[in-house]
């Protein structure tokens, strides 16, 4: 069964993504479209901004972090970007990790848990649709939306929605359609 990377987008100190992305990656631990569940939190990874040389469409990685962020998207099959709502938009962070690849990404799907408060990070999907769709992933249609304002508790912690869970069991089965359906297209020629 396919590989599913889980990326938490925010890197804020206090930010409420990992707190999204546990619950995500538990939900999709016990789905069973997916073998495999990594998580990666793009804090812990640490990507400083765009630092290649080479132009990423030439796999050729000087550095380290680069080299180890390859490996991790390359293993992945399908991806879920639980990313944040900034000022109408996609956080840096996560387009400069996008950035630093190319190939890596490509003819892989891609599904959205976005959050935010008063649109819960839906503009952010729209836009970074753009950037994904350039690369040749196939963004899911389904996504999870969660609006903050509603999914958290006085403590900041996420407060149990059913709602919620079966949205991320649809599109789930979705990423899973889609792995299976690229798959193909992944294969070197």
């Amino acid at each position: 069964m396919p590989c599913l990377t889980v990326i938490v987008a925010s890197t804020r100190p206090g930010r409420v993504g990992r707190r999204i992305g546990d619950w995500f990656t538990g939900i999709a631990t016990r789905h069973d479209t997916f073998d495999d569940v990594r998580l990666v939190d793009l804090a812990e990874v640490g990507l400083p901004f765009h630092d290649e040389p080479h132009h990423p469409s030439e796999g050729r990685y000087l550095h380290r972090h680069t080299r180890e962020w390859s490996a991790t998207v390359a293993a992945g099959d399908a991806f879920v970007l639980v990313m944040p709502e900034y000022n109408y938009g996609f956080s840096a962070p996560l387009k400069n990790a996008i950035d630093y690849l190319y190939t890596e990404w490509q003819y892989k799907p891609v599904g959205f848990v976005s959050y935010g408060m008063t649109s819960g990070g839906l503009r952010a999907v729209q836009m970074i649709k753009q950037v994904v769709t350039t690369l040749k992933m196939a963004p899911a249609n389904e996504a999870v939306t969660v609006f903050l304002r509603e999914s958290l508790d006085g403590a900041g912690e996420l407060v149990p929605d059913p709602a919620r869970d079966a949205a991320a069991e649809v599109m789930l089965d979705e990423l899973g359609r889609l792995a299976a359906a690229l798959a193909p297209l992944r294969v070197p020629a």
